[in-house]
Parts: structure tokens; sequence; C-alpha cells
């Protein structure tokens, strides 16, 4: 099956669900990631001395190197800019995104639960409009799209944080649709990923993120319940070909 991974940023892959997509290419999918930015808004770009658009393009490198780390069928990065989305016209946004989603014709997409882990509205602007071009595509009935997936982290009563300065947004109980066992190599895989992000290192220590992820990823699955969750995202999802 054709799984597409939509974030706002570069990086966004690799805090968590770069171990499912290693997994799910190791199991014969097709998987590609579409980031709306550069991501050169960070505020790294200053401890580097960079403007905005270089550090973009450096962030956009260090992507092309988690694509070859993971193995991505194939990657698209836009330059929408960074940090600032919530200000944006929604419509450009969703053109974008559903040129991108009928170009590819994929059975799965993931995206950012509505509390957008973090809840950075770049995350919350990006899950708001590619729901809505999901539903809009349903509403066509389009025969291939499925299912759409939301990265999420269960609230399992620990502390709401990652590390020292990462607080975190998590789904309450009963909204997990999905529990992905993760294995060692897969672990491996989202640490290379991780380590692709070399002006990120420091946030990606103080994050704890391999730590706060644990074993499993976990996802919501829009407008779908299963209980107890089940452990593949394409659960009940007939293959195309």
């Amino acid at each position: 099956m054709r799984i597409l991974y939509i974030f706002p940023h570069p990086d966004d892959e690799s805090f968590g669900p770069a171990a499912s997509m290693y997994l799910q290419l190791k199991a014969g999918h097709e998987v590609f990631l579409y980031t709306l930015t550069k991501g050169g808004a960070t505020k790294v770009r200053h401890e580097l001395g960079l403007s905005i658009e270089a550090m973009g393009e450096v962030r956009y490198q260090e992507m092309v190197a988690v694509e070859n780390v993971l193995g991505l069928t194939g990657m698209r990065v836009d330059d929408f800019p960074d940090g600032q989305l919530a200000y944006m016209d929604p419509r450009v946004l969703e053109q974008a995104i559903q040129a991108h989603i009928e170009a590819l014709q994929p059975q799965v997409v993931v995206t950012y639960p509505v509390y957008g882990i973090s809840g950075f509205h770049d995350h919350l602007v990006a899950h708001a409009v590619i729901k809505r071009v999901y539903l809009e595509l349903r509403d066509r009935q389009v025969p291939y799209l499925k299912r759409l997936a939301f990265l999420a982290l269960p609230d399992n009563g620990e502390s709401p944080f990652m590390g020292n300065n990462f607080r975190i947004k998590q789904s309450p109980p009963g909204h997990i649709d999905c529990s992905m066992p993760l294995s060692d190599e897969a672990r491996n895989a989202m640490r290379e990923a991780l380590n692709c992000y070399k002006t990120y290192q420091k946030t990606i220590a103080e994050s704890q993120v391999v730590e706060k992820v644990g074993d499993t990823n976990h996802f919501e699955f829009f407008g779908e319940s299963f209980d107890p969750p089940v452990t593949c995202m394409t659960h009940g999802l007939t293959d195309p070909a």
C-alpha cells in the first residue's frame, strides 16, 4: 500500500514515526514524506548565524539524509513560511496538499492529531487543513483514499514533558486505535534519522524523544474506533493492487 506522511517541518517525521515508516517500508509498503516548510525559522539559526532562507537549506539537506537513511519511496518539501502557517489563507495550503495527494493517490495519510502533540500552531494548522482535504476527497469518493491517521502519544499517567523543557499533549484513554510494536532495528532507524539533524542534536537530546516513544508507536484513526488497538496501520484495508 501507499502511505503518505504530511508534517509542517523537517524532523517532525523523525520525532516518533520514523520507526513505523521504516517498518512499513520493510513490509513492502510505499512510504512518502511531505513537509509544508523547510523549517528555516527555528531558533537554532541564531546560534549558527544563519538567515531563515539559509537555515531552511541546511534543514532541507538534513531531510535528504533522512530520506536516504530510511529508504523512503519519495519525498517532497514545500517552502511555505515556517512558523507562519496560522496567518496564511488556509485554502492555499489545502490546494497544495490536495494536489500532492491526488498525484500520489495514497491509501493512508498520516499527520498530527488535533492538539498537535507539542501544541505549536503550525502543527494545529496542518491537522486542520489536512483533515479538511481528506474529507473533501472522501466526499468525492476517490477510490484510493481509505484512512486518515494521527501520530499520538497516549496519556499513561506519566509526565507530560519531553525532558525538562518540552510539554506535550497526550491522547486521552480510548483514543488510540493503533499501537505498532517497534523492533530494535526500527528504533535504531529512528535514532539514525534523528542523527541526520546535525544542527538539532541539543534539542533532540533535551527532548528525550527516543525514551518517550519507547517500543511502540501509537496512532489515532479519524472516524474509526478499534478497541483493543490494532497493531498495523493498514489493518482491514484492501491493497488496490
